[in-house]
């Protein structure tokens, strides 16, 4: 690595020689790399190629992420670790979302809506002198971003999709309704994880989840060979329509909670201990058996739950078809659930939404943000995993060879 302060001085040297219209640029660039290595040397433990007993995890090469600033775009290399993750303090992942938070609130101001509410919220982040100009000019700054988060091209394969929804409170033609937060989470071939889309609208039903997941598919999305989600009915039926030869997985958790909720409670200890044992079986023809041999154990003193089960047989085992390296990750939604409390957790500090435009902002903000921090962070899979989801199967290597035995 080049001595910090020589690079410096050259960059001087050039300026003052009138050889580097681009000083400033390069200088910033320089002095953001050195912050960067900086913070990456504390998380390690270590500088780079330095022998230390005090080393708690190595680099692991870099990512590129173009940085916008006042003086022109820079093209940053950010460092990336082995364990845990690094994004750089300069980026400021969290400002989106806090400028969202903003927002709302004082767009709630400008409405006359929960007066007493958002006049403590506004005293506890520290806001003063609101004005509608000062609500119109941030409002339109994000609404065009999460915009364009929203609406950006889908590049390549994502053989695992993610689909989940929540419900936020907003205030509507001078009522309070739920709206649905629809998200979509995907995997794509390169093993990353992305937020691919949200969106709100006043009912989770199959007309929501269609157009939702069409306009998936007019952005670039192809290659889904996993859906994981609940069973809602409206989802499971607009999956099969739009996403074509994908394989359906059910959410374990999801199903266990249905399972358990027809036996009594007294027995739902027992009753969980004994589906877990159909998960931790090695291949799907043990864990077929594993169903029998729990259905012919339950079906007598709780038939509710044998029909449960075996309506669900199929669709919670799908993922025995995909790499074992995946299964942990793709038979449940559990990810998906964790960025939703998260989300959650954000909105519940507004309450009631003054519009569903605000709801929007505020949930894309935040995932945008997500979004940013998984793309410097560790792949969600490894390369080499994901090869084996190309590699053809053992029932398709035979049928190629008998193929060309009977040519």
């Amino acid at each position: 690595m080049a001595n910090p302060r020589m690079t410096l001085l050259d960059l001087l040297s050039k300026a003052e020689q009138g050889a580097d219209p681009d000083f400033l640029r390069d200088g910033l660039k320089l002095l953001a790399q050195e912050l960067m290595d900086a913070e990456v040397t504390q998380l390690a433990g270590a500088g780079l190629h330095e022998r230390s007993d005090n080393r708690l995890t190595y680099r692991n090469g870099y990512r590129e992420r173009e940085w916008d600033t006042r003086v022109g775009s820079i093209e940053l290399d950010i460092p990336k670790l082995r364990a845990g993750s690094y994004f750089p303090s300069l980026l400021e992942p969290r400002r989106r979302h806090e400028r969202a938070l903003l927002s709302v609130v004082q767009e709630a101001y400008i409405h006359g809506v929960s007066t007493r509410a958002v006049d403590a919220l506004a005293e506890a982040l520290g806001l003063k002198g609101i004005s509608k100009d000062q609500v119109s000019r941030i409002c339109k700054e994000l609404d065009a971003q999460v915009h364009a988060f929203r609406s950006r091209p889908l590049d390549g394969e994502y053989p695992y999709l993610m689909l989940d929804a929540t419900f936020e409170k907003v205030r509507e033609n001078g009522r309070v309704i739920s709206m649905a937060v629809l998200i979509a989470v995907g995997v794509k071939r390169s093993g990353e994880r992305e937020v691919l889309a949200v969106d709100v609208g006043p009912a989770e039903d199959l007309e929501f989840w269609r157009a939702f997941l069409r306009q998936l598919v007019s952005r670039g999305l192809s290659g889904v060979r996993l859906v994981t989600s609940d069973s809602h009915l409206g989802l499971k039926q607009a999956v099969a329509e739009v996403l074509i030869g994908a394989t359906w997985q059910r959410c374990r958790v999801h199903f266990m909670r249905n399972a358990l909720a027809t036996v009594p409670k007294v027995a739902q200890q027992m009753v969980a201990a004994t589906l877990r044992t159909i998960f931790a079986q090695p291949d799907l023809v043990t864990a077929r058996d594993a169903v029998g041999r729990i259905s012919r154990l339950f079906e007598k003193r709780y038939p509710k739950l044998v029909e449960v089960l075996s309506e669900a047989e199929t669709d919670i085992l799908a993922y025995y078809g995909f790499p074992v390296e995946h299964r942990r990750q793709v038979w449940s939604t559990n990810s998906l659930e964790r960025l939703n409390k998260e989300v959650s957790r954000r909105c519940d500090v507004v309450g009631i939404f003054p519009s569903r435009q605000s709801l929007l902002r505020l949930t894309g903000a935040l995932l945008e943000e997500q979004n940013d921090e998984w793309a410097v962070g560790r792949r969600y899979f490894s390369t080499e995993s994901m090869n084996k989801l190309y590699e053809p199967s053992h029932e398709e290597v035979v049928q190629a060879l008998l193929e060309l035995q009977s040519a």
